[in-house]
């Protein structure tokens, strides 16, 4: 069996911050049903690095390789990569599959409002729920909104605000990838490729 390496946006340029980063969605992975059949997790930082990287192993044979990473916007285009193309200029691979490109709509803090539970148990006492957006499509809200209604939602509490590096990769160990998948039809696109 071909092991899958995912490029994944995320992790900054510290050591700490991309294990953390690796376990996150290593343990989102596995409790989406990829237990036993876990892909490889390499936190590349930057959206362009993780581009880079995942075009580095396709030119060296991995075409078990796949792109993860933030759409940074809503998505209009057709695909994955007709998207990238419009907002980054970023051409698909040659040898590059629509299986092998992922996006997480808008940004990953978004998988974040299908699971309300997992942030109240992440932040406990004070949070407010009711700050976070409301529509039922996930995937509309807009990147700024996320980030700042998250904010909003956790600043009355011990932790006082969202933190991208500290808070981020621990919230999403605790999600429910079955409510994620739910609510994100990109995140489901996702796991399903993995399955394969």
């Amino acid at each position: 069996m071909v092991s899958t390496t995912i490029y994944v946006e995320g992790g900054g340029d510290g050591n700490d911050l991309r294990a953390a980063c690796r376990r996150g969605f290593a343990k989102f992975t596995e409790k989406a049903g990829l237990a036993g059949r876990m892909p490889k997790i390499v936190a590349c930082g930057g959206r362009q690095n993780a581009y880079d990287r995942f075009k580095d192993a396709l030119s060296k044979g991995d075409g078990a390789a796949m792109l993860l990473v933030d759409s940074e916007g809503p998505v209009t285009a057709q695909g994955p990569w007709d998207h990238l193309k419009e907002r980054d200029d970023w051409d698909r691979p040659g040898d590059a599959t629509d299986g092998q490109c992922h996006l997480m709509v808008q940004v990953m803090e978004t998988w974040f409002l299908a699971d309300v539970a997992a942030l109240q148990s992440h932040y406990g006492q004070g949070f407010r729920p009711q700050d976070l957006s409301q529509s039922s499509n996930i995937e509309s809200v807009p990147k700024l909104d996320v980030l700042s209604k998250l904010d909003q939602a956790a600043k009355n509490t011990k932790k006082g605000s969202y933190k991208k590096g500290s808070d981020s990769f621990t919230i999403l160990e605790k999600l429910d990838p079955g409510k994620v998948r739910q609510a994100s039809g990109y995140a489901d696109r996702l796991i399903l490729a993995l399955m394969g």
